[in-house]
C-alpha cells in the first residue's frame, strides 16, 4: 500500500498475512491483493511469518525442497576471478578482503551466511545482509524498508538511496537504524513483476498446491484415525415422518459431517440403510493425485523430484537418471544464483581492480562428474597440454590455459617441432659411412 510519507520516499518489504489475504470467504480461492499508489511506500502483500509457519515449517514438500536448495548452496566459497579472460576462464584467486565473507559474524561461516540468505529468499523473496565494521548481520526481510529517491508511481527515475530497517517491523515503533547505499546487501533472484527493486518467494505461484497438499495430508490421517471407513448413503422407511427424518439427519450431520469426524464408523436403528456411495484412497488414486501437488511445488522451487525423493520423480523418465537430474539441478539453479548472490555482495567488500567477486565450486561433491566422465575429462586436458607443449608453447602456459578455459593465457617459447630448434637454424649435417683405414707400406731402405 502507498501512503503518504514526510522525507524520502520509501519502497517496504514488510508483509501481511497471505492467508487472510488469498483464502478467506466460503471456502472460495480469491487472488492476493495487490497495491495502491496513494503516496510513497511500496508494501508487499505476503506474509514472511505467514509463510514461515503456514508453508516452511508446516509442509514436509516445502521444507524438503527448501533443504535441498539449501545443502547445496552451502557447498560453494567466495574467491575473486579476474576480468577480460577469453571465455570467462576459472583464474580463481583469494585475498584478505574475504575474511568478512568466510567469517560473518563471531562463530558464523560462510556456509551460515548462504543457508539464511537462502531461507530469506524462500519465505520473503528478498534477503538482507549489512556490513558494520568487520561483521556482518543478516536483517530480517519484513522489517526491512528500501528508502527511494523518488515514489516510482510519480517519478521517472527513482533510485535507492538506503535501507531502514525497524525492530518489530515498520508500524510497531521499535528501534530504527537507516544504512546507506553499500552498507547493505540486497539479494532477489527472483524479481517481484510489480516492484522496481523487491523480490518475489517462489512459494507465491504454488501458494494454492501447499495448501491443498495440506489438506491432502490431513486427509490422510484422518482417513486411519476413523477407521477408514469410506462415505455412505442413508435411507429411511416411508414410515418416518418428515420431523424424524430431520431430527435424524441433524443427529447424523452433528455425529459425522466435517472433517474432524470423517470415516467415523456409523451406528444406525429404527430401519436405516446404509450404501456405500464413496470411494477409499486407492479408490481416488490418492497417491497420483498428492503427488502431482508436490511435482509442482519442487518445480517451483527448481529442484528435480528425484533430488527431493518425491515419488513422481522417481517414477518419471525424464528424471529416472539421477545423473542427469543433479546436472540439471546444478546448471539450471545453483549456477545462476551463486551468481547472483556474488553480485549482491560484491557491494560489501573491496574487489581488486580487474576482478570480481565469484565462487569456487570445485570441491562441492554434488557437481562432480561420476568418476569414469572425470577420468575422460582429465585425460583429454593432458593430451590438450601434450599438444601445446609439442607446438612450441611453455608447459605452464598450456597448463593455465587448460585448467583456466582461456586460451590467451598461452605463452609460445619461440621453438618449433619436436625437436624445437630454433626458426632458421642450419640443418646439421648427415652422418656419413666410416672408411677403412689406409695401411701405409714400409719404407725401404
Amino acid at each position: 500500500m502507498w501512503t503518504a510519507l514526510r522525507g524520502p520516499q520509501v519502497e517496504r518489504s514488510s508483509f501481511d498475512d497471505y492467508v487472510r489475504d488469498r483464502f478467506q470467504f466460503g471456502g472460495m480461492s480469491y487472488p492476493l491483493t495487490g497495491f495502491t499508489m496513494s503516496g510513497q511506500t511500496e508494501e508487499v502483500v505476503h506474509s514472511f511469518a505467514g509463510y514461515c509457519q503456514g508453508a516452511y515449517r508446516a509442509n514436509g514438500v516445502v521444507f524438503a525442497v527448501s533443504l535441498a536448495r539449501m545443502m547445496l548452496f552451502t557447498e560453494a566459497r567466495f574467491k575473486w576471478r579476474r576480468y577480460g579472460q577469453v571465455g570467462g576462464g576459472n583464474d580463481l584467486f583469494g585475498t584478505a578482503d574475504l575474511g568478512v565473507l568466510e567469517r560473518p559474524w563471531p562463530g558464523g561461516s560462510t556456509g551460515d551466511l548462504l543457508a539464511r540468505m537462502e531461507q530469506d529468499v524462500t519465505n520473503a523473496g528478498n534477503a538482507f545482509v549489512a556490513r558494520e565494521g568487520d561483521r556482518l548481520r543478516r536483517l530480517r526481510p519484513d522489517w526491512v524498508e528500501i528508502i527511494l529517491s523518488a515514489p516510482p508511481s510519480e517519478a521517472v527515475a527513482s533510485d535507492v538511496v538506503g535501507y531502514k530497517y525497524t525492530a518489530g517491523g515498520p508500524r510497531s515503533g521499535g528501534e530504527v537504524k537507516l544504512y546507506l547505499v553499500g552498507e547493505v546487501a540486497h539479494w532477489a533472484p527472483v524479481p517481484d513483476p510489480e516492484a522496481l527493486y523487491r523480490g518475489m518467494s517462489w512459494l507465491t505461484p504454488v501458494v494454492e498446491e501447499v495448501l491443498s497438499d495440506r489438506a491432502a495430508t490431513r486427509h490422510k490421517r484422518k482417513f486411519f484415525e476413523n477407521a477408514a471407513t469410506p462415505n455412505l448413503a442413508v435411507s429411511l422407511k416411508e414410515t418416518v415422518t418428515e420431523t424424524q427424518f430431520k431430527e435424524f439427519m441433524a443427529a447424523m450431520n452433528s455425529s459425522h459431517q466435517g472433517v474432524e469426524n470423517a470415516y467415523k464408523t456409523l451406528y444406525l436403528g429404527g430401519g436405516a440403510d446404509v450404501k456405500v456411495v464413496g470411494a477409499d484412497l486407492r479408490q481416488l488414486d490418492f497417491k497420483a493425485t498428492q503427488g502431482a501437488g508436490e511435482t509442482r511445488i519442487a518445480a517451483a522451487g527448481r529442484v528435480p523430484p528425484i533430488i527431493v525423493g518425491l515419488s513422481e520423480g522417481l517414477q518419471a523418465a525424464t528424471y529416472s537418471n539421477y545423473g542427469q537430474a543433479r546436472r540439471a539441478f546444478g546448471d539450471h539453479w545453483a549456477r545462476p544464483s551463486w551468481r547472483s548472490v556474488c553480485a549482491a555482495l560484491s557491494v560489501l567488500v573491496d574487489v581488486p581492480d580487474g576482478a570480481e567477486l565469484w565462487y569456487d565450486a570445485r570441491d562441492v561433491a554434488f557437481l562432480r562428474e561420476d568418476q569414469t566422465d572425470l577420468a575422460q575429462i582429465q585425460q583429454t586436458q593432458a593430451t590438450t597440454i601434450r599438444t601445446l607443449v609439442d607446438a612450441g608453447y611453455t608447459a605452464e602456459s598450456a597448463v593455465a590455459a587448460v585448467l583456466g578455459e582461456d586460451l590467451s593465457l598461452l605463452e609460445h617459447s619461440g621453438l618449433f617441432s619436436v625437436q624445437l630448434q630454433p626458426p632458421g637454424a642450419a640443418t646439421p649435417p648427415e652422418p656419413t659411412e666410416p672408411t677403412a683405414p689406409v695401411e701405409e707400406e714400409p719404407a725401404s731402405v
